[in-house]
Order: structure tokens, then C-alpha cells, then sequence
């Protein structure tokens, strides 16, 4: 048995912090991209912002992985274009959610991801989830009725339906990209790329056609100072800087350590809609919140355990 002086323990957990923190950082930027996203989105911009957003960081991550992205094979670049064109069909739902909600309800909406995802995989694979995750599932749903429902009991709004639209879109991504065997063993900076280059691609073509909005042009012209430091935190700090922490830290610590951090994205969410963008939820949304951050955190512990 190997024995670690005390100064080399010490280091260990200090260099798994070190690790830790860059993507807790990214945990803090998604959770705030939806109060940026309302922030700087208007229901006709919507298309024009996420043309705006996307367009700006591809040619980065072209440039960035051009070696590899030529080395993808048809197969594995179709793959990546169908995943594309779901992804697209995410931050279409999301961005159109979060300017008809607020910005708390659509970080913790769709948080649920994180229970739909094993429930849809117990579906394909015909095994019952534990006890333990239904526990779970039922505490996250009690908890998004009562989020939703803050001023009182109604049906819930068009951008709550929207965001819980988006994660299901998200749970159907999670389980293409498990199930399609070309994509399995490609570079995944190559097949991010691809995937982001078919959502923009559907934004552009969605802005061509009449009645869908402002063009990203005419988006842009009209943009203040506020406005542009928005989209640049979406582009740069959301997308960019998101994306190759993730690739730096699943090189130098866990994926689920990865993951765990990033699950923490809703309870960030909801500190920037309420501290910074002045929202109330009132009694029944905070305690519905709470709910939603107990119930995906007892899901996630009851599949890692399953």
C-alpha cells in the first residue's frame, strides 16, 4: 500500500477543486442564460437571436477542430446533421419558453430532463425504474405544479408548457445520441460542430421565411449596448467556453463529477431569476422549487446507485 505524505493528500483534493471549479463556472452560465436569453429576446426576435448566437461561436469550433471534423465519415456526419436538426428544435422551445416565462420556471422546468431521460430509458429497455427514481419523479412533478402556479391555481402558462416541451426534446437528444451507432465513437468536438452547424442552419431558414420575425440583421441593427453584452454571454460564456470546459474536465476528473456539478444549472437558474431579474414566485413557487431541486437530486443519487 502506498502511503501519501500529508502534503500530497492535501494536494490531491485541492488539484480535484481546481477541476471542479471551471465547471461549476459553466453550472453558473447556464443557469443564468435564461434571464440572458429574456433579457435581450422578444417573441420576434426569437429566430434572429439564436441565428445571431450560434452564427458568431461556429466558425470558432470549424477552425478549432477542422483536422478532425474532416474526418468524419458520411455516416457519422448524417448522424450528427439529425441530431442537429433536434437540437434546433431544443432552443427553439427554449427561447420561446423563457420570453413567455420566467426565468426561474424555465431553469427548474427543465430540469426535468434529468427525470424523464431514465424514465424514457426504462421504456426502451422495458425494465421498471426503482422505486426510489418514481419517488423522486413524483416529488420533481408536485414540485413544477406548484412552481407553476405561483400566483394561484390555473393551468400553466404557454411558456411553462413550452420549456417542459424542451425537456422532452432534450430527453429524445440524450437517447439519439445513445442509440445512433455512427456517432457512438466520433470526435465530439467534431460532432458538436456538425450538430450546432444544422440548428443554425434551421434558424437561417426559418428567418428567410416571411411572418417569422424580425431577420438577425434587423435584430442586430436594433441592438443597445445591454443587449449585445447579452448575446455575447450567451455566445461566448454559454456556448463556447461551456463547451470546452466540459471537454477539459472530463479529461482530468469523473463524468460524474462532471455531471453532478452541471446538475446543479437549475438551483443557479433560480438564484438569477429571483436575486438579479427581481422575480417573485411567491409561497407556492418557492415551495415548488425546492421540490424540483430535492426531486432531481434524489433522482440523479437513485440512478447512480440503481
Amino acid at each position: 500500500m502506498t502511503v501519501l505524505s500529508p502534503a500530497v493528500e492535501v494536494e490531491a483534493p485541492r488539484r480535484a477543486w481546481l477541476a471542479d471549479l471551471p465547471v461549476l463556472a459553466v453550472a453558473v452560465v447556464w443557469g443564468g442564460s435564461y434571464l440572458a436569453a429574456k433579457g435581450i429576446t422578444t417573441t420576434h426576435t426569437v429566430v434572429a437571436v439564436l441565428v445571431l448566437r450560434f452564427a458568431l461561436v461556429l466558425p470558432v469550433l470549424v477552425v478549432a477542430g477542422w483536422s478532425r471534423l474532416r474526418a468524419l465519415t458520411p455516416a457519422q456526419s448524417r448522424a450528427a446533421g439529425l441530431l442537429g436538426l433536434v437540437l434546433g428544435g431544443i432552443f427553439l422551445l427554449e427561447t420561446y419558453g423563457v420570453v413567455h416565462t420566467s426565468a426561474t420556471n424555465a431553469g427548474l422546468i427543465i430540469s426535468l430532463t434529468m427525470i424523464f431521460t431514465p424514465l424514457a430509458e426504462a421504456a426502451v429497455r422495458r425494465q421498471a425504474p426503482s422505486g426510489g427514481f418514481l419517488g423522486a419523479a413524483a416529488v420533481s412533478v408536485a414540485g413544477v405544479v406548484l412552481l407553476t402556479q405561483g400566483a394561484g391555481f390555473c393551468a400553466p402558462g404557454l411558456g411553462d408548457l413550452l420549456i417542459l416541451g424542451a425537456a422532452l426534446a432534450r430527453t429524445l437528444h440524450v437517447l439519439l445520441m445513445a442509440r445512433i451507432e455512427a456517432v457512438r465513437d466520433a470526435d465530439s468536438l467534431s460532432l458538436t460542430t456538425v450538430q450546432l452547424g444544422g440548428a443554425v442552419l434551421v434558424f437561417a431558414l426559418l428567418a428567410a421565411v416571411p411572418g417569422t420575425g424580425a431577420s438577425p440583421w434587423a435584430a442586430a441593427a436594433g441592438f443597445g449596448p445591454a443587449e449585445w453584452a447579452g448575446l455575447a454571454f450567451l455566445s461566448v460564456f454559454c456556448t463556447l467556453f461551456a463547451f470546452f470546459v466540459q471537454m477539459w474536465a472530463v479529461r482530468r476528473t469523473s463524468p460524474s463529477r462532471v455531471s453532478l456539478l452541471l446538475g446543479t444549472e437549475p438551483l443557479w437558474a433560480a438564484v438569477a431569476g429571483i436575486a438579479i431579474g427581481g422575480e417573485d414566485p411567491g409561497l407556492l413557487g418557492y415551495a415548488g422549487a425546492l421540490l424540483v431541486l430535492v426531486g432531481t437530486a434524489w433522482g440523479r443519487r437513485a440512478v447512480t446507485t440503481a
